[in-house]
Order: C-alpha cells, then sequence, then structure tokens
C-alpha cells in the first residue's frame, strides 16, 4: 500500500505526498527490481568512471599541455613586452637590411625563390627599405631628424649598403625599387661633419657609375637606375669619371630609345651631365670636340623626332651661352654645316625649336670674326632670313628677345660678300 509522508514545512499545513513504489518479487522467486534512487546512483558511478578514463587519456593531457604552454607564451610576452617593442635606430635598421641584402646575394648562385621563408625575407626588406627611407625624408607629419640622418647615412656607406642594393635593385618589388631609389638619391645630399661622404665612397666604388648607366639598356630598370645616377652626378669626381668614360657615345642612343620614358630620363641625365659642372664639361668638349658635336648633329639636332630636336636645340643653347665654354661657342659658330642646321631649325614648324634655334643663330651673326664660308652664306640667304625674322614673333612680350631680333636683322643687312677672311685659317686651327 502506498504510504504518505507529512512535510512540516508546507504552508498551512499543507501534505504533500511522496509515493514509493515498491514492486514485489513474483511468486516463484526473482530479482528485486531497481529502487529509483538507486538507478541515479547508477548512473552517476558511470558518468564518474567515464571521467577518470577521460583523466587517463593522452589525447586530453597533449590538450592540458598544450593550454598550459599557451599561458606560459602569454605570460612570457608580458614580462618581456618592453624588450621585444624596443624602436630600433636609424644604425638597426641599415644592419637588418645590409644583412638580408648580404644574405640574398650569397644566395645566388643557388637561388630558391619559391616558399614561404624567401617571400618573408622579401617582405621584411621591404619594409626595412621604407624604414630607411621614412628617417630621411619624414613621415609627413614630423620633419626628419638631422642626428638620424646622420647616423643612417654614416652606417649606410660603412656598411657597403649602396653596392648591395643597386645589385639586388632588380629583385625587389616596384614599391621597394621606388623607395630604394629616393634613398639613394637622398643620401648624396646627406652631410656628416660638413661633409659630402657619399662622393668619398663613389670615389673608391667607380664601377657602380657603370652599373648604374647600363641600367639604361633595362627598360625595367632604367627609371629607377636613371634617378640614382643624376643624384650621383651631383659630385663632381662622378661627373667626370662619366664624361671621360665609353658611356658618353651610348647616350646619344640612349637619347633615342622607342620607350618615351626611358628615352626622356636619358635626356634628363645627358642634360645634368653637361650643365651641371661648368669647369669639367668645359675640358670634356675641348678634348672631345669632333666626336661630341658631329654626335650631337647627326642624332640628336638632325633627328626624325620632334622631341630629341626640341630638347637638343635647348641644351645646345645652354651649352654655347655658358661663359665657361666660350672657346667652344666660337669654334661651333665657325662651322658652315653648324649654320646650316640651324637655318634649317629655324623652318620649323614648331615656335618652341623656332625660338631656341634663333638663340643660337644669333651668336653666328654675332660673332665679329666670322669666317668667310659664314659671310658668304648669311648673304646669299639675306632677303630670306630679313623676311623671316620681320614676321618671326613669340607669343609673349619679351624686350630681350626684341632687342637681340633688331640686332640681327641689322647685322644681316650691312653684311658684304667676301672671297676670303684672313683669319679664317686660325679659327680652323683653334677649333681642336
Amino acid at each position: 500500500m502506498p504510504t504518505q509522508v507529512a512535510n512540516p514545512t508546507t504552508p498551512h499545513g499543507q501534505r504533500r505526498e511522496m509515493t514509493t513504489m515498491m514492486m514485489m518479487m513474483p511468486a516463484g522467486g526473482g530479482a528485486l527490481m531497481d529502487h529509483p534512487l538507486k538507478s541515479d546512483d547508477h548512473k552517476a558511478k558511470k558518468a564518474t568512471a567515464a571521467a577518470a578514463a577521460l583523466k587517463r587519456s593522452p589525447t586530453l593531457k597533449l590538450k592540458k599541455l598544450f593550454s598550459k604552454a599557451i599561458i606560459v607564451r602569454n605570460s612570457s610576452n608580458i614580462l618581456f613586452k618592453s624588450k621585444k617593442s624596443r624602436p630600433k635606430t636609424p644604425v638597426d635598421v641599415v644592419r637588418q637590411t645590409t644583412s638580408l641584402l648580404s644574405s640574398y646575394l650569397n644566395s645566388l648562385p643557388h637561388p630558391s625563390p619559391g616558399g614561404h621563408k624567401h617571400a618573408d625575407k622579401m617582405a621584411e626588406l621591404d619594409v626595412l627599405i621604407r624604414e630607411l627611407k621614412l628617417i630621411l625624408y619624414g613621415n609627413g607629419e614630423s620633419e626628419p631628424v638631422a642626428e638620424a640622418c646622420s647616423q643612417l647615412t654614416q652606417q649606410f656607406f660603412k656598411e657597403n649598403t649602396l653596392r648591395l642594393l643597386i645589385v639586388c635593385l632588380p629583385k625587389l618589388n616596384l614599391e621597394a625599387r621606388k623607395d630604394a631609389t629616393q634613398v639613394v638619391a637622398n643620401l648624396q645630399r646627406q652631410p656628416v661633419n660638413s661633409r659630402l661622404i657619399a662622393s668619398d665612397y663613389l670615389e673608391s666604388n667607380l664601377d657602380l657609375i657603370d652599373i648604374l648607366v647600363s641600367g639604361y639598356e633595362d627598360p625595367t630598370m632604367a627609371l629607377h637606375y636613371g634617378g640614382m645616377l643624376r643624384e650621383c652626378i651631383r659630385h663632381q669626381i662622378v661627373a667626370r669619371y662619366v664624361l671621360k668614360s665609353a658611356h658618353m657615345k651610348k647616350f646619344f642612343d640612349y637619347i633615342q630609345l622607342p620607350s618615351f620614358d626611358v628615352a626622356a630620363d636619358a635626356t634628363a641625365t645627358f642634360k645634368e651631365l653637361m650643365t651641371r659642372h661648368k669647369s669639367t664639361i668645359a675640358e670634356f668638349l675641348a678634348e672631345n670636340y669632333k666626336w661630341f658635336f658631329a654626335e650631337f648633329n647627326s642624332k640628336l639636332l638632325e633627328s626624325a623626332n620632334y622631341i630629341t630636336r626640341r630638347q637638343a636645340v635647348k641644351l645646345l643653347g645652354d651649352i654655347l651661352l655658358d661663359r665657361s665654354n666660350s672657346a667652344v661657342m666660337v669654334c661651333y659658330v665657325s662651322s658652315k654645316d653648324n649654320l646650316r642646321i640651324l637655318m634649317n631649325l629655324l623652318r620649323e614648324s614648331s615656335k618652341s625649336i623656332q625660338l631656341d634655334a634663333f638663340h643660337v643663330f644669333k651668336l653666328f651673326v654675332a660673332n665679329q670674326n666670322k669666317p668667310s664660308d659664314i659671310i658668304n652664306i648669311l648673304v646669299a640667304n639675306r632677303s630670306k632670313l630679313l623676311r623671316f625674322f620681320a614676321s618671326f614673333k613669340i607669343d609673349r612680350e619679351d624686350e630681350a628677345f626684341e632687342a637681340d631680333k633688331a640686332q640681327v636683322i641689322m647685322e644681316i643687312s650691312e653684311l658684304e660678300a667676301t672671297a676670303s677672311i684672313g683669319n679664317s685659317g686660325e679659327l680652323r686651327k683653334l677649333c681642336y
């Protein structure tokens, strides 16, 4: 029979019935069926046994060890965080850059461009070169620090990093090449104790200039090496080396390369060579007058390319009108072949070419010691020249231009044909 048990804790003396069902053994004997409470105990024991088995499992032990390792590592990061995040000095950045470049250069005989390790190193190198640039140029929010720039410059040339960077440049990605070009350019202007130590370094490593000049033969590298070369030419020792080398003749071909960007860059470098260091240029032209102007006239002034002609005639004016080159100018304006070239340039449809050609042509007319050949050509073409200059105008008002034009018209009007001039032979002797 069910047994009712009173619960004294229920409110108002209410009773809750708890019925315990007991199953009697059937007649003939048999086992006693499990009591519900005993069944729960049995399940609990099974769960405990399963937990014990899991504790003995190797997988669980590995998981525990892994969890402990993570805790230890995180603790280590916290303990040494300040040491790990210590900012790198300019010297550190140069050393790390040099180390990576050296490592890469040493692996060139047996390169392994594939794999994550190589990619990681190249990515790290990109970051380091960008850091060099930021130290030298600032980051847009702050100006570069002079002391940091000085330290970087000293270490850069001490570690021979310039050589490594130039040699490895083709293997860098495009952005890293751009950054490297800016770094090298900046370092040519960085003073250390009031000296440009880049000049001293290059004087002992002039073979690097050979690499830079030859870069024009590789369209993918021409603009990067060309930019570096122009900055190196700031040093007179470098300009003299290029002017006296076989490289000079190559520029007449580089300027005519089919790639507009490469040709324009080569032209900019050529102009820098021919205008920056006055005494060195005068010396070069005196020693190389014949072949230089023969190439200049035939390949540049008479080029089929309009842009080449325009840039060449402007550069010619810059060279001849410089006082340092007065002796060269007298020789140039004493040549009838040169005069014919300039008269043809005056007939160009381009006002820019006409104006630049005029500034050279007026030197032929103003020369007080004109050879007979020059006088006779001017007299023979007098009427055409006077008609041309009467209508020759420029888009802006320029008093100096008008005065020069009036002087040219007067000189040509007063010329008289002559059979010979006594000093023409002496002039030819003086013209190298």
